[in-house]
């Protein structure tokens, strides 16, 4: 098992959730409208989250070559809201081969400062072979 160099993202800001929304599409109020949020029972806005996995997938591209990607899935663990800091820490956990291609499969999760799991996902990626 290797692990991968834990990737520190800055914290989560409103004006990002903003900014997010404008760039996604996704306007849903609960992501920027502080009222709203409220209403809803989520106490403050919360973190659209393709952003969170959007953050992730940056971290499989300082760890790997973007070519390389074969499989990405998350399964959301819980809510990001503004001013969470969040780190991304990956592993690889096995190599397999598909099709006769080698890959490595690994595993990543996004935390917050506490050590929240605010998403968890597995990856695969094609295994660069060795220069002989």
């Amino acid at each position: 098992m290797q692990h991968l160099d834990t990737v520190h993202k800055p914290m989560i800001t409103h004006t990002q959730l903003v900014k997010y929304a404008g760039a996604s599409g996704d306007f849903n109020p609960i992501h920027t409208v502080v009222p709203i949020a409220e209403k809803a029972g989520l106490g403050d806005v919360i973190a659209h989250g393709m952003l969170i996995m959007g953050m992730a997938g940056e971290a499989l591209g300082k760890w790997f070559p973007r070519k390389n990607l074969r499989k990405f899935n998350v399964r959301f663990s819980s809510m990001t809201k503004p001013g969470e800091s969040l780190s991304i820490e990956g592993r690889s956990v096995e190599e397999i081969e598909v099709d006769g291609e080698l890959r490595y499969v690994g595993k990543l999760f996004v935390k917050n400062s506490d050590g929240e799991t605010k998403l968890k996902g597995e990856f695969h990626v094609k295994k660069e072979r060795e220069e002989g």
